[in-house]
């Protein structure tokens, strides 16, 4: 860390060896015909105890360690159900998540419902963002990527107003 630099509480995993387990990089795979993936080898470990897997806005899947699960569960429980708006997240999001775990092969499966509302059928894109794992259909993916990449300046200067 650089010396007066402010620094936000990093959420992570802590493995087996007591260390911060955070997921990064870009992991091309497919999806077998029972509906299963192979998870990086590096991201396994800190998903020995379990993970959960749900709908993200983007039209991907999201994939967290059961700690981080249900530290953001009780977040969105402590929202006000009077409001419709918070209602409607949780049903899009904890509603449709499913708890899952890692095989003995590395594999994890993912429910029919999760698979068809991210249109993953062949190729797949495993993303490590940090705390969570984003899960791509490999073209929605470059798309979304390369808009991305082609924005690149306006995001930056969007994001520096939260101080990155």
């Amino acid at each position: 860390m650089q010396s007066g630099t402010k620094w936000s509480r990093v959420v992570c995993t802590v493995n087996a060896e007591g260390t911060c387990a955070l997921f990064f990089g870009e992991h091309y795979h497919s999806v077998d015909e029972k509906g299963r993936i192979i998870l990086p080898a590096k991201f396994r470990e800190a998903f020995a105890d379990g993970l959960f897997i749900t709908k993200s806005f983007d039209n991907c899947l999201l994939v967290y360690t059961k700690k981080d699960w249900f530290e953001i569960v009780e977040k969105i429980n402590s929202l006000p159900t009077t409001k419709a708006s918070v209602r409607n997240y949780q049903r899009f999001f904890i509603g449709s998540a499913v708890e899952g775990e890692v095989s003995r092969q590395g594999r994890i499966s993912i429910a029919q419902n999760l698979r068809d509302f991210a249109a993953l059928d062949k190729d797949i894109v495993i993303v490590g963002l940090a705390n969570k794992i984003e899960i791509w259909e490999k073209e929605k993916y470059e798309e979304h990527i390369a808009g991305a990449e082609q924005a690149a300046a306006e995001i930056a200067e969007e994001i520096a107003e939260f101080g990155v």
